[in-house]
């Protein structure tokens, strides 16, 4: 059985034995066209910006501390048959972001920059675009495991779903939503050059969209593959490519094709693959809405041979759906355990029918410079670059990671005071153990913590100020106490 295909299996087989009563449910895509103004300032004690005012920012707030902001962006879909059809479902729209920061090493980044064509509730993109991908809360948690949002979005073209879409003749119990797309790296990484980007994503719902139950499943497959390396590779630093090995890369089949080909290759397969395997229920009440997560590492084959179980993101969400107007309220809570440490075990082995072992999560021995987009991680932020930790930890080869054994605990709360000021919080508290073959002495403990605060005010007719305070204090990273004060201005165009 292929790689991803018997993923996708036991996926189908976890979810498909259970049943629920719902109700179905549509959302369309009205005209819109909306723009903003931000300015942010951003300090801390020492010269880097805390953990959590930077991490899960899609690579825009500089790790580097002060730093002064500016950001403009803007957001417009459009009917494409107005005079005809009002209500018609085709749509265009485009998106584009520009993000300047002022410190020691000024950069001016775009996050965002993108064309869009939907149809219903299709939709086909060339660009780059914020996503969120996998069954994991996205505002106040962690971040999904293997695309958390950390890192500037990789531009791509992407066709896929932009919501939950009825399978036909269920009558709205079984949904999906998924994508496929392929996309390319930056030209200067750290070590490989020319990386190509295969990336697609499928999760079923069974319930319709009124329930008061919901289960949800699926999996998400990310690729880099082709370009050029100086390790495992064959002359000229050459990666396997081409049509033949992307159909190998696609179906996350052993072996390739062609004189690129190395044993690394044909004992492997072709490129760095990686994913999770996600579950997740919905619970409904008049109060509240309840969700429960996991999400299932899988890399170098271990979980296929289900090794390295104890691997994932687990994670609780609660929402209030009413207001009482009491002075402080709390509206939402997230809590979620990560847990890498297992890795199918420090033993590895390649025979089939046994465990892989050490799977070295976001490291890669021919894409050295890892899981990862302008240096930083693609997914979790709790599995840095080695850049980012103290200098007097161990440092793994050349590896992009020096610490991808952690176990992490996470609350996230989210409210308001007298209905009018918004807070959220990020309180995480981790233990890291390196790697196998390079671990941590002692498995140095963090903490990471943020409370940021914003309100409306009346300058230029209607802004929103913000503000945040940040710290670190552990042994991972330098003790640190940070702040962040901005001012956004939102348009809209229509």
């Amino acid at each position: 059985m292929n790689f991803l295909p018997g993923i996708l299996l036991h996926t189908l087989l976890l979810i498909l034995p259970t049943f629920c009563f719902s109700q179905a449910g549509y959302i369309a895509f009205p005209d819109s066209s909306q723009s903003y103004v931000e300015l942010y300032g951003y300090g801390s004690s020492n010269s880097r910006t805390p953990f959590w005012m930077q991490a899960n920012q899609f690579g825009t707030i500089s790790k580097i501390s002060p730093t002064g902001s500016a950001r403009i962006g803007i957001e417009n879909y459009w009917n494409l048959s107005v005079v005809r059809d009002p209500d018609g479902p085709w749509r265009a729209g485009f998106g584009v972001e520009v993000v300047a920061n002022g410190n020691q090493k000024s950069k001016v980044l775009i996050p965002q920059l993108h064309g869009s064509l939907r149809y219903k509730n299709w939709e086909l993109f060339i660009g780059r675009k914020k996503q969120w991908i996998g069954l994991a809360d996205s505002t106040i948690g962690t971040g999904s495991y293997p695309w958390s949002g950390n890192a500037l979005p990789i531009p791509k073209i992407q066709i896929g779903t932009t919501k939950f879409v009825d399978v036909p003749f269920t009558k709205g119990w079984i949904s999906f939503n998924g994508f496929y797309s392929d996309g390319v790296f930056e030209k200067n990484r750290p070590v490989t050059s020319g990386l190509k980007f295969h990336h697609k994503a499928l999760y079923l719902r069974i319930g319709r969209a009124g329930s008061i139950v919901k289960l949800y499943g699926g999996a998400n497959h990310q690729v880099q593959w082709g370009g050029k390396s100086p390790y495992l590779s064959a002359q000229n630093d050459d990666l396997p490519d081409g049509f033949k090995n992307y159909l190998n890369v696609i179906r996350g089949k052993i072996g390739g094709e062609g004189e690129s080909v190395t044993h690394f290759d044909s004992t492997s397969r072709v490129g760095n693959h990686l994913g999770s395997i996600d579950i997740a229920v919905e619970i409904e009440t008049y109060e509240t809405n309840l969700y429960f997560y996991r999400q299932t590492i899988y890399e170098d084959g271990s979980l296929f041979y289900l090794q390295a179980l104890k691997d994932g993101l687990n994670g609780f969400r609660i929402k209030r759906k009413n207001s009482y107007g009491d002075i402080f309220e709390i509206e939402e809570g997230v809590l979620e355990f990560l847990y890498t440490k297992d890795q199918g075990g420090d033993d590895f082995v390649l025979t089939d029918g046994k465990k892989r072992g050490r799977d070295n999560y976001f490291n890669n021995q021919q894409v050295r410079d890892g899981w990862s987009y302008f240096d930083r991680t693609i997914g979790t932020p709790f599995i840095p670059p080695t850049s980012d930790t103290k200098w007097n930890w161990p440092v793994y080869a050349d590896n992009f990671t020096s610490n991808n054994r952690v176990m992490v605990f996470h609350l996230g709360l989210k409210g308001n005071v007298y209905n009018k000021i918004k807070w959220h919080s990020k309180l995480s508290y981790s233990r890291n153990s390196g790697t196998y073959l390079g671990p941590f002495t002692g498995s140095p403990t963090q903490f990471s913590g943020l409370i940021a605060l914003q309100t409306k005010i009346n300058f230029l007719g209607g802004s929103i100020i913000k503000g945040s305070i940040a710290s670190d204090i552990g042994k991972l990273y330098p003790n640190t106490f940070g702040f962040s004060l901005g001012i956004r201005k939102d348009f809209n165009l229509d």
